[in-house]
């Protein structure tokens, strides 16, 4: 243990030295991501929105490649040798990217030439410890909190939930405080491939995928982390973001008796959030018609809440929509429950606007009752009047 404490202080000094010329923004609790493309160029993002770093540059190609080795290497995956990295040529026996992590805790991610024409290019995504929950979205105005109101009542109904929506558009954020509105009593199994969700529930298990070591052994999948997890008694699963082929076993978990799962996924309407998870279904290596895949998608999902970035940088929910099956014609039918409604700008260029009931009822209604949960009922008592 103490070896173990002295390495990662020693890494954390290390790279403290390397990244330097982007320290100040590391310590800066405004700014979410760092963005270095090539030793001479770095944005930032605060609050939503991406600047130029004026002045802010490495020293020489090599101080950057020497940052992204200390990084690399703590995280056992070493890079190509200096020479080949800076003369932009490509080691076979090398990788032309890395994931790792920041001795905070900050997601890194590593691409090296000449897959990036830039030279070295690092985005650092910075860890934060402070778990927003959603009282703090209405403030920001991220939701209102009748809309807030629902899904809690949704998440106590063990509704099956996808956030959806594009890259840094707060998808993580807005799961980890829905996550806030399980019950204490719940045992919870969160699978990551790097692990950002800090839940407030005492008994939550925490399970992160890895990747392969230098000699290509050692990976551990999300798949292989989700076939951990049914069998550890979840009462439910958090995913934190689909990206491959567990979208379906996180599928058919969903349709056979593992309610209440919660994950995220890249896309820009609810729709292509369904045809997303159909497509990742059908990479699974599984023999599965497209019909098929469909159906059980369409069984899975039942709430898609579709947050966006804002040009004026804030992030707001735009959409949050029940599944009502397939229609017909075997299409994806999605009923909007909550629209954002947008209302000009105010005189700082802010968007205006919150996010209102469309007037129609969830499926699930009746639940409400049988469920005994009528007593949560307060601001939203026109999407359950007939069932209270």
């Amino acid at each position: 243990m103490t070896t173990k404490m002295q390495a990662k202080e020693i890494y954390a000094k290390t790279t403290r030295h390397f990244l330097r010329p982007v320290a100040e923004f590391l310590d800066d609790p405004t700014v979410s991501e760092i963005m270095i493309n090539g030793p001479e160029t770095v944005y930032i993002e605060r609050r939503g929105r991406l600047s130029l770093a004026e002045g802010v540059r490495f020293a020489s190609p090599g101080a950057l490649l020497a940052a992204a080795r200390n990084i690399a290497e703590y995280a056992g995956r070493p890079l190509p040798s200096p020479v080949s990295a800076l003369q932009g040529t490509r080691n076979s026996a090398g990788p032309h990217s890395v994931d790792a992590r920041l001795p905070d805790g900050s997601r890194v991610h590593i691409i090296l030439p000449p897959t990036s024409r830039a030279g070295v290019c690092v985005s650092i995504r910075k860890f934060t410890t402070s778990t927003l929950g959603l009282a703090e979205l209405i403030d920001f105005g991220t939701l209102t909190s009748e809309a807030a109101e629902f899904l809690g009542i949704a998440v106590a109904l063990h509704r099956n939930l996808v956030v959806s929506g594009g890259t840094g558009s707060g998808k993580t954020s807005l799961l980890n405080a829905l996550s806030t509105m399980i019950s204490p009593d719940e045992r919870i199994v969160v699978i990551e491939d790097s692990s950002e969700l800090q839940l407030q529930q005492p008994h939550t298990i925490y399970l992160e995928s890895q990747s392969p070591n230098p000699d290509g052994g050692g990976a551990v999948t999300i798949r292989d982390l989700f076939v951990d997890s049914l069998r550890m008694r979840p009462d439910r699963i958090l995913v934190g973001e689909v990206r491959r082929g567990e979208a379906l076993d996180l599928v058919q978990s969903m349709i056979s008796g593992h309610s209440g799962a919660m994950t995220t996924v890249h896309a820009s309407t609810p729709h292509d959030a369904a045809v997303r998870l159909e497509t990742l279904c059908l990479m699974s290596g599984i023999e599965l018609p497209i019909a098929v895949a469909r159906m059980q998608v369409a069984a899975a999902i039942q709430l898609v809440v579709q947050i966006s970035r804002f040009a004026d940088g804030s992030r707001r929910i735009q959409t949050i929509s029940e599944c009502q099956g397939l229609d017909a014609q075997g299409n994806y039918r999605f009923v909007d429950l909550y629209r954002f409604v947008a209302n000009g700008r105010d005189s700082d260029g802010r968007m205006l606007g919150e996010l209102q009931a469309t007037g129609s009822q969830p499926q699930f209604a009746e639940l409400i009752s049988v469920m005994g949960l009528a007593d949560q009922v307060q601001e939203t008592q026109k999407l359950f009047v007939d069932y209270l």
